[in-house]
Formats: C-alpha cells, structure tokens, sequence
C-alpha cells in the first residue's frame, strides 16, 4: 500500500451532537481496521520495550454535511469506485438497533431512500477521495 497516494475521511452529518459524532467515528474506525487492517502501521516498541497501538498511517480530515449529500457521496462512491475504495456507513438503523440481530433485520426491511446517514468514512486512492468530498466543510 502506497500511503503517500491513499486519503481517508469521515463524514458527519452537520447536526448531530457531540457524543453521537464521538460514537459513531469510534464504530465506523474500527470497521474500518476490519475492512482495511493495512491502513494501521505497525506496532512500536517505546525505549522500555513496552508496545503501543499503530496507528493509521495517514491524516484523517473530519467533515461535515447533510444526511441527504452523504447518501449521495456514498451512491457515487459505490457506482464510481466500487471495490477500489473503503465505504463505511452508519445510519439511523444501526443507532436504533438494541442487537446485532436486530440490526440486521432492520436493514432488511428498509430501502435505501428510507435510510438516514449519520457519518461516512471513504478510504481509498487520493484523487478519487477528493472528486467526491473536495467541496465539504471541516467539521468544528
């Protein structure tokens, strides 16, 4: 993986308080690490010899917009891209789910213009990470 070439961002939508935004970048970064264990480098060792965790490689911009431009982020990142870029989603169905039984039932009666998006995180090749969020607003 060239990480100089590779770019990553997350998503929120612009009115969700501040512990729901703290959740949900916590959910969608591990799903990331799943979806993409290379974005983590490796573990250093400290002048003891202690571990500390790796950490991603590369910045991750924090980002903000409306649930409705994030679907639509996410509907051209996959019709766009496809399997060339990470896109990791969480939405009003995962934040109502008490289960992971239930969350998956819930995506199942659900169509996709049902769905509201809270965050999403795009990993991939710079330039294509750019086309679709080079024109949102830092989250601050």
């Amino acid at each position: 993986m060239d990480v100089h070439n590779m770019k990553c961002v997350m998503i929120f939508a612009d009115d969700l308080p501040i512990g729901v935004i703290a959740n949900t970048a916590a959910i969608m970064g591990a799903s990331l690490g799943k979806a993409d264990p290379e974005v983590v480098g490796i573990t250093p060792t400290d002048k003891d010899g202690k571990e500390h965790s790796g950490l991603i490689q590369f910045p991750v911009p924090i980002l903000k917009s409306d649930s409705e431009t994030i679907r639509d982020i996410r509907k051209k990142a996959l019709e766009t891209y496809g399997d060339e870029i990470d896109i990791i989603d969480f939405t009003d169905i995962a934040q109502k789910s008490m289960t992971y039984e239930e969350f998956l039932d819930n995506y199942k009666q659900a169509s996709g213009d049902e769905i509201s998006y809270l965050g999403l995180t795009l990993c991939g090749p710079k330039k294509a990470i750019n086309k679709l969020t080079g024109n949102l607003a830092l989250l601050r």
